[in-house]
Parts: C-alpha cells; structure tokens; sequence
C-alpha cells in the first residue's frame, strides 16, 4: 500500500471531489495504489467494486474486476511497453513510445497518470508526444516505473510535456534519472531544452531537487579554489564555469538562473563552495551570458512563474 504523501510532497487529499474518488485504488502488479485525484474513466467504471481498479503493469490494460485481471493474466503476453528500447542500464530500461502508432497504451499511461497529478489535461490527443516509459527488468518482465512525455514539434523548445513516477516508486531517484535524460535527449538533438511552463507544485520541487544535485555534483568535481582575486573574480570565474556547464547540458538559461536565485533567498544547505554566492553568481549571469537588451526582458515579472 503506498503511504500517503508527506509534507515534502503536495498533498491532494484535500482536493478531492465533493462526492469522494469513482477509483480510490489500482492494483497495479503486486501493488494496491491509492489514487488521488479522478481521472476520466468510461461512466461503467463510476461504480466498480471497492472503488478498485485492475491495470495490467505491461500492456496498462483497465478492469473492473479481479476475475477479468487472472483471465487477462494468462492471456497477456506483453512483457514491457511498445515503441523502442532506446536506453540500458542493467535492469532498468527506457523505451521511446510514439503516441500516434501506439495510441491505446500512450490513452491509458495519460489515464494512469491523472490519478496521481492534479493538472494533467492531456487523456485521448496523444498523437503529436512521444513517451518515454522507464522499467525496472526480472525475470517476470519489464516492470513500469514512470514515464516523461515531450512534443514531437515544439516551437519553444520544451523537452519535457509531463512527468509522473508511481507514488510506490517515489523518493528513490528515478524522477531525477528520468529529468537528466531530458536533458540527454536535448543534448543529441542539439537544441537547448527546458521544461513546460508553468510547472506543477511536485514538478517544481522535482526540479529544484534535480538541479541542486547538479550543482553539487558539478562543484565535487570543479578546481578546488576558482577564483582569481576579490570576490566579484571569485563569482565571474565560477560563474562562468557554470554558465559552460548549463550550456553543454542544453539547458535554457532563465531555469538555471531561477535555480540560483532560489537557492540564495531559501538558504538550501546546498554546498559549501556554493553557499557563499548563489545570489551573487545569479547576478553575474544576467552579465556574461546576455546582452543589455535581452538582459532586461528576462528580468520582466510572469504570470506563470513556477518558483
């Protein structure tokens, strides 16, 4: 049974439906989820028995019942998700899913993914994202974990549409790997790649934890005194050594500086060597990474902004 969201993670509780949820939980493999939000579900789903829902982990098949499930079991002879495996790693796997030429599995992975996020819109109009659905391998099969959707054409160069891990999965870093191989992605097509905007409440703490971890793991293997002399040496030279980092990572640069800037005014224990100038390199951006002109219009307030 997975526990019901902390304080670290939004919870939905409170945002139920007046009526309470058709679907309460899923059996997914040797899981009993509890779901927390609604998700469209044809009307003959509204009154299932026990508010359970059986999906298939393979093929992502929903029933009503634990007889359909066994009878569906024995004929089911799907063993990981459709489209290609395109990454490897041991056991884990991730598989890059076209939603036009696997329309029904990419329809019920929005379905399943709704229950577990408040703003997902996107259910049935799958055709123009693709999916990339990570596993973990045994013997028995490839085993979901979670999955990222991007466009296949996107005019403002987002590499990342929606993200969901199964709450049985979460806190164990596979949000992180599944953010990082955006990022990958974004690097081989050569684009600089960021996330749809306005993030959600869970996808901006995903983010944030995501690039704390970079920051620290860049900073482990950065010289071990980078700086020249005086301190605005000090925040330039590092600041520029980030700025090279975020741009070989294809990242957008008004996400990096978001991230410091919210590292400075929250006061995250992130790093020693990056606690004395988050605000300070953040400036220093705006300096040696942008022109006067488009300086200025980054530092315009949004109506969006997801920090």
């Amino acid at each position: 049974m997975s526990p019901a969201p902390s304080s670290a993670t939004p919870g939905p509780h409170n945002m139920f439906p007046p009526n309470g949820l058709r679907i309460r939980r899923i059996r997914f493999g040797e899981y009993d989820i509890e779901t927390w939000y609604d998700a469209p579900f044809p009307e003959e789903y509204a009154a299932i028995p026990d508010g359970r829902l059986w999906m298939c982990e393979y093929c992502l098949k929903y029933m009503k019942s634990r007889f359909s499930a066994g009878r569906h079991q024995t004929k089911c002879k799907v063993r990981h998700p459709p489209g290609d495996e395109i990454y490897r790693d041991g056991k884990i796997s991730i598989f890059e899913v076209d939603g036009r030429k696997n329309k029904i599995y990419c329809q019920n992975l929005c379905l399943l993914s709704k229950m577990f996020l408040d703003h997902k819109s996107l259910f049935y109009d799958v055709e123009p994202f693709l999916f990339y659905v990570m596993t973990e391998t045994d013997d028995m099969g490839a085993h979901f974990v979670g999955y990222f959707s991007k466009e296949k054409l996107s005019m403002k160069n987002y590499n990342l549409s929606c993200i969901m891990t199964l709450p049985v999965r979460q806190r164990q870093g596979w949000g992180n790997l599944l953010i990082d191989f955006s990022y990958l992605l974004s690097k081989k097509e050569q684009r600089v790649g960021s996330p749809e905007k306005p993030l959600s409440a869970l996808g901006a703490i995903g983010y944030r934890n995501y690039w704390t971890l970079s920051l620290m793991r860049y900073l482990h293997t950065a010289p071990p005194n980078p700086r020249l002399e005086g301190t605005a040496f000090c925040c330039i030279s590092v600041g520029r050594s980030l700025i090279d980092y975020y741009r070989y990572q294809r990242c957008d640069m008004h996400d990096y500086r978001r991230h410091l800037q919210y590292a400075g005014a929250s006061g995250d224990d992130l790093h020693p060597r990056l606690c004395s100038f988050p605000a300070a390199a953040s400036r220093t951006v705006h300096q040696v990474s942008e022109g006067p002109e488009e300086r200025h219009r980054a530092e315009e307030p949004t109506a969006h902004a997801d920090t």
